[in-house]
């Protein structure tokens, strides 16, 4: 292997680039599934609270004219996204403390000092 190859490989293992490839892969999946979540759920049950069927399609008619078109404003597409973000830090933040995956990469103050 040349020296550029083998500085890449180096830097791949060195910087943790194939952790961070499968933790992007993850968070990823793990997004879409809050989001069908948040989707099939809880949107149609906050749009029924609302009165509208859909989240995504309750809009705020302002009665600004211009140009012969009224500005509307699609606040539910807005707090759908909003939901949508604050689920998925959830989901994250319960699993990542209720597996204990947070301790990973904390080494304990004794394992340190032991190693010396």
């Amino acid at each position: 292997m040349n020296k550029q190859g083998k500085q890449f490989v180096d830097f791949v293992r060195e910087q943790g680039v194939i952790g961070l490839a499968v933790g992007l892969a993850v968070g990823v999946a793990a997004g879409a599934a809050v989001k069908s979540i948040v989707d099939g759920l809880i949107s149609p049950i906050i749009g029924f609270i609302l009165g509208g069927a859909d989240l995504s399609n309750l809009v705020w008619r302002t009665g600004l004219v211009r140009g012969g078109e009224e500005l509307v404003l699609g606040w539910g597409a807005v707090l759908n996204s909003i939901i949508v973000l604050l689920a998925t830090a959830a989901v994250i933040f319960y699993l990542v403390r209720g597996l204990r995956l947070d301790k990973l990469d904390k080494v304990d103050r004794v394992d340190k000092i032991s190693k010396k």
